[in-house]
């Protein structure tokens, strides 16, 4: 069965390279611009515009001329719309992500922090805030290092460029708190957990219909940029055993979310107690997918004999040590002082890369094209 991948960018790229690897056909829903569509991989789903799955994912799938399709959703947004199909049209586009209840916990980061709090995972403090008398309520210490985080990460990283806001006291925290508000983004307080690049650690994996783990690698960030909660440029995968807690703590939240589907845990070692602290849970592809695949844990594969309800096979060994680096954002955590230029030059070969690839050249070109245009864009003023 094809699959139909929703969404693009490098999570889509990165399903498109796995499924092309494993023989699996597949269809892109993705912008006419967006870089999955330089792949030689991806071909244009049919049927209708994109901007009509937007608005109704439901008709969308009703109308178009695919007879059969597993659905794998590359965004919060497209997973949600996925995870809400009724059940005639899962029975043609099938699919392997959570309930709707169980995603709403992990994509809503406030309700994700309640969870965390009634299994008593560690966690850092949290307190949800909508209005000024919500942060006059907060205990004394709550600004001594913390920032104000979304709820909905996907649209306020679309909107403003970054996962969240430093604030210092109530003063700085009420006009941040005003905008959001009025931008329609709900956001929580949440207290900052010290440490470099290499405190954070992600569980990553695959759970199937009957909640049975099927798949976990862990990899610790080596760099990140932005500094202070950013995304990850640079990364290793370690033995599960070197990151223990946040392995139980994974398993935790599937049984209890009852979770289905790919998932990716980022967790964060605290320098004060040594415990691995839940910062968030992905309930999707996630950027470094493939570099996963290619690593021995495919979970794209996984998701899409699930859906089918075909058997599941369990995935054990990876590759340790393997390396994965996004050069061109690897590169601004270096000029933030996060490792040697030469070093770095001497760490390229034998890393993955989640846009190059010699034997799929299209995105790489659309990268170096866009970043050249920037470069003379800001030589001459433009």
């Amino acid at each position: 069965m094809p699959v139909l991948v929703l969404g693009g960018g490098i999570t889509g790229l990165g399903v498109l390279r796995i499924l092309a690897r494993a023989g699996i056909p597949s269809y892109l829903a993705a912008g006419p611009d967006d870089l999955a569509f330089q792949s030689r991989h991806a071909r244009a789903a049919p049927g209708s515009s994109l901007d009509g799955a937007r608005r109704d994912l439901r008709r969308w799938l009703a109308d178009s001329p695919l007879p059969r399709a597993v659905l794998i959703p590359c965004s919060d947004h497209w997973v949600s719309a996925v995870s809400r199909l009724p059940a005639d049209i899962e029975t043609r586009f099938p699919f392997s992500v959570p309930r709707p209840d169980a995603l709403e916990t992990v994509v809503d980061k406030s309700r994700f922090a309640a969870l965390l709090a009634r299994l008593r995972l560690a966690h850092p403090r949290t307190w949800p805030v909508s209005t000024r008398d919500d942060l006059a309520a907060l205990p004394p210490d709550a600004f001594q290092h913390a920032f104000l985080k979304p709820r909905d990460s996907q649209a306020f990283f679309a909107r403003y460029g970054v996962k969240g806001f430093w604030v210092k006291g109530v003063a700085e925290a009420e006009p941040r708190l005003a905008e959001l508000t009025a931008a329609g983004l709900g956001v929580q307080l949440q207290e900052y957990v010290p440490g470099p690049p290499v405190s954070h650690v992600f569980i990553d994996g695959f759970a199937d219909r009957t909640g049975t783990i099927r798949a976990l690698l862990a990899r610790r960030r080596l760099r990140m940029f932005p500094t202070d909660f950013g995304n990850s440029t640079s990364m290793v995968t370690i033995p599960l055993r070197d990151a223990a807690g946040a392995v139980e703590a994974v398993q935790a939240m599937v049984e209890a979310l009852e979770y289905r589907g790919v998932f990716s845990v980022e967790f964060k070692q605290s320098q004060a107690d040594g415990r691995w602290h839940a910062l968030e849970m992905n309930a999707r592809p996630w950027w470094y997918v493939d570099y996963a695949a290619r690593a021995g844990i495919d979970v794209i594969r996984q998701a899409w004999l699930d859906a089918q309800e075909r058997q599941v096979e369990t995935l054990g060994d990876y590759q340790i040590g393997r390396r994965c680096i996004y050069p061109y954002y690897d590169l601004f955590a270096l000029r933030a002082g996060q490792g040697s230029t030469v070093r770095w030059l001497a760490s390229l070969p034998g890393a993955d890369q989640p846009v190059f690839r010699l034997s799929d050249p299209g995105p790489s070109w659309r990268e170096a094209r866009a970043f050249l245009r920037r470069k003379l864009g800001g030589a001459t003023g433009r």
